[in-house]
């Protein structure tokens, strides 16, 4: 069964919240621990764009306009997206 979006928020959270260690739950819908938080924004800023996915089953969300922790890892927005690191895979949005 597919995790539903609720749980993924609630992954978020746990995720946001362990800023900057690793995102602490498994995942909602495979149950490994691979789940990778990443954010898009200025590098200068502190709003941008978070990507919660599993590297396991590849399925996570996409949360618009977010406010990024202190010391979480970012993509450089102003960059072209095939130049940004870390790379974010092509995982499945839960809606």
């Amino acid at each position: 069964m597919t995790a539903t979006y609720d749980q993924w928020l609630d992954a978020f959270s746990t995720a946001y919240d362990a800023v900057p260690g690793p995102p602490g739950s498994a995942c909602p819908n495979c149950g490994h621990h691979c789940l990778q938080l990443v954010f898009t924004g200025d590098l200068d800023g502190a709003i941008g764009y978070a990507h919660l996915w599993c590297n396991h089953c590849l399925q996570g969300i996409g949360i618009s306009r977010t406010a990024i922790p202190d010391q979480a890892i970012v993509q450089d927005i102003r960059l072209p997206r095939d130049q940004r690191r870390p790379e974010i895979p092509n995982y499945h949005l839960v809606q």
